[in-house]
This record gives structure tokens, sequence and C-alpha cells, in this order.
């Protein structure tokens, strides 16, 4: 269930940042924080 919400979350930001959603509200550091928070599971895997 929590994979499902964190994929979900995921997607919903990669979408704002292609839109440009996020650059203008100044909100480009959630896309740095969905990188950082898979950067560990990429290593594990």
């Amino acid at each position: 269930m929590l994979f499902a919400l964190y994929y979900i979350f995921a997607i919903t930001v990669l979408v704002l940042h292609f839109s440009g959603f996020l650059a203008r509200r100044n909100l480009e550091w959630l896309l740095y924080v969905v990188a950082i928070t898979v950067f560990p599971a990429v290593i594990y895997l």
C-alpha cells in the first residue's frame, strides 16, 4: 500500500516538474526529495 502511494506521489511530482508547475511556485525541491528517497532503493536492488 505504501509503495502504491509513493509511486502516485512520485509520478505526480514528475508530471508537475515537466509541466513547469514546480518551477513557477519554487517547489523544485520536491523533485530532489523524490530522487533522494529513490536512491537507496536503486542501490539496494
